[in-house]
């Protein structure tokens, strides 16, 4: 809804106190500037940048009470409010509500952890400190003839450097194995004062830093300042002047507490993160459509163990609609299954690997959810070229049968280790032969994905943990909650999934029951859970002959017409089982929240909830199906009223 008259008068109040704040913050930042006589030349530029920042700041208020105020209307989520108008200037969904909600849980998290991890670094170094010391001491008392010419800055030095080789075995000082008189030689003095200076530096964290590439009308940034406890500044970018000019006219719509941590920039994102390396501690990726372009200098902006978040939009490519295309974004070719949106998430995470890779660095992914139109990733990343080459371990090659729903991984490499080294070898394959083992059809073959785990289950819990006791502060409370809910369920282990009705399909029978499929696995001896992905989806370690063969006993109690003999179902059905299936219900058939009967798979909130028009495109009647009647109503009368005026 556009808004009212007696909005309109509540709004021209709320920006005159705005404007009366930020004249009043002026007067005083540029009273204290004029007074300070420790002030270097550096700091003078830093205030004559904020002095042109408030005056533009001042001047969009200024602008946007001069401009006609019932063209805007007042979005509010969570604690941020925002002008949008009434054309389609500037980009703005609201279904993305899911993802905004999630980011600012998985943030509040990643501030949590980063807290602990520090102490534990502290404490840690605390004790190799001491340790040196003690080895220093002992040194001594060896060597008492000989006059100790070392200046005390060294023993500091190299015991920094001695934790600086735990944490990173590649960096210099790597002979800390060695006696202390060597150590000492590599580092010299001036490097220990420096490497101490640092070391006092890092005693104090300092708030995280929040680079939100891709900002549009800074919605998701002022979310994140307003709401997350403990985050720093929030940088928020946009290469599109109206969207830069919204952002900035929603900053000081949004008060004091927005104004003095979020700064909006007319920027490329691209170009941006590649000149500001290692600087923040999480990357915001939220493009419209593939994230593909932004990826390798977002890897190069996050800070070592920072967070990248990443959103991609284009499923219809990542899913297998055009596997050409998404080979060319991604680096990976796509199959049509139904575990598609699932293996859209793996192809993501090793896109973002391959990137991270080329610069020493890798990662470990904390969340990865596929929800509405759309898929969410969360990871973390690292620097050392040790750990690097674990990489080709996590990918997979995966074969699909064209005539049934078996599928196969290849890992693309393998480990072998002797005594205290570890040799890197091209994984053995083929892992299938020509034809299918089941039913005699030809294999498809995609990849390569990512086929370690896509969660951390200690991070869900928290997460969810966190969401349940602030329930009040995610609007989209519900959702989110059974999304991770069903998440924390998942086996973190077992790549991709299988369609109970997909396996029924092939065979032309009844579909028993989960309860009853689920048990029978776990009979068996194997494990079973649900999927966030699919709620008809089943994640399993057992393989594709176990399930086979649970499906031809369940086939014997419930007998199927004849079928064709060079049929998938029949060939599949004319084999005997192996295993006698045991369909008694077993005790873990039903998961803790299925038991509980807690939500897991929730229905749109509205209509027309899905994904909407570029900003600047104009709505015409065929947008109906992404916007509704009414928007398209709406939109047309108002350049019907326009048209007059102009």
């Amino acid at each position: 809804m556009l808004v009212s008259h007696s909005h309109v008068l509540k709004l021209q109040l709320k920006l005159l106190k705005q404007l009366e704040l930020e004249q009043t913050l002026f007067q005083f930042s540029r009273f204290g500037f004029s007074f300070s006589t420790k002030t270097t030349e550096q700091a003078q530029e830093k205030e004559k940048e904020k002095d042109h920042t408030l005056n533009l700041f001042l001047h969009d208020i200024r602008r946007t009470m001069s401009s006609d105020l019932s063209d805007y209307k007042i979005i509010k989520e969570g604690e941020a409010e925002i002008l949008m108008h009434a054309k389609n200037e500037v980009f703005y969904n609201k279904t993305q509500v899911n993802n905004r909600d999630i980011s600012i849980a998985v943030l509040r998290t990643f501030i949590s952890k980063r807290k602990q991890e520090h102490e534990a670094y502290l404490a840690k170094r605390t004790k190799g400190a001491q340790k040196v010391s003690e080895i220093d001491d002992s040194s001594e008392l060896v060597k008492e003839d000989v006059p100790d010419t070392t200046p005390t800055e060294d023993h500091k030095s190299n015991g920094e450097c001695g934790v600086e080789e735990e944490v990173s075995p590649e960096e210099r000082c790597s002979s800390m194995e060695e006696d202390s008189v060597k150590v000492t030689e590599e580092c010299s003095t001036t490097e220990g004062q420096i490497n101490l200076s640092e070391g006092k530096g890092q005693r104090e964290l300092k708030p995280p830093r929040v680079l939100e590439a891709l900002s549009a009308s800074g919605l998701r940034s002022l979310r994140y300042a307003r709401e997350v406890e403990g985050i720093g500044q929030v940088v928020a970018l946009d290469n599109d002047k109206a969207s830069v000019e919204a952002c900035r006219r929603n900053i000081k719509f949004n008060g004091s507490v927005a104004v003095s941590k979020v700064e909006s920039h007319l920027a490329d994102a691209r170009v941006y993160m590649l000149t500001h390396p290692k600087e923040f501690d999480v990357v915001d990726l939220d493009p419209y459509g593939s994230p593909s372009v932004f990826l390798d200098s977002a890897v190069q902006s996050v800070v070592d163990g920072g967070m990248l978040m990443c959103t991609a939009t284009d499923m219809a490519v990542l899913c297998g609609g055009n596997g050409e295309v998404c080979y060319s974004k991604y680096g990976s070719f796509p199959l049509r299954g139904k575990y598609c949106h699932e293996m859209a998430l793996r192809i993501v995470l090793a896109c973002i690997e391959s990137h991270a890779n080329r610069y020493k660095r890798y990662i470990v992914p904390v969340l990865s959810v596929q929800m509405d139109f759309y898929l969410r990733v969360f990871v973390r990343i690292y620097t050392s070229a040790s750990a690097m080459k674990n990489t080709p371990l996590k990918l997979s090659y995966v074969y699909q049968c064209t005539g049934c729903d078996s599928f196969h991984l290849q890992p693309i490499g393998r480990t072998i280790s002797k005594n205290t080294s570890v040799r890197y070898l091209p994984g053995f394959g083929p892992v299938v032969p020509q034809e299918c083992s089941d039913c005699g059809k030809k294999f498809n073959m995609g990849g390569p994905i990512w086929s370690a785990p896509i969660h951390d289950q200690e991070w869900v819990s928290a997460i969810l943990a966190d969401v349940k006791s602030m329930k009040d502060r995610y609007p989209a409370y519900e959702r989110i909650s059974a999304v991770l809910t069903t998440i924390s369920e998942e086996l973190p282990d077992v790549p991709l999934f299988l369609s109970l009705h997909n396996l029924c399909a092939t065979l032309k029978c009844t579909s028993p029951s989960a309860i009853i499929f689920r048990s029978a696995v776990i009979n068996a001896g194997y494990r079973i859970s649900g999927s966030h992905v699919n709620p008809l989806g089943l994640k399993s370690d057992a393989p594709m002959e176990v399930i086979w063969d649970i499906m031809r006993c369940w086939v014997k109690n419930h007998p199927v017409k004849p079928q064709p003999a060079d049929q998938p179902g029949s060939i599949i059905l004319a084999k005997e089982p192996v295993l006698q299936a045991n369909f008694a219900r077993a005790v873990a058939s039903l998961s803790k929240a299925q038991a509980k009967k807690v939500a897991r798979f929730l229905p749109n909130p509205e209509r027309h909830w899905g994904p909407k028009l570029r900003a600047g495109r104009q709505i015409t009647s065929k947008h109906v199906s992404l916007l509704g009647p009414e928007a398209i109503n709406g939109a047309l009368n108002q350049e019907d009223n326009e048209e007059p005026n102009k």
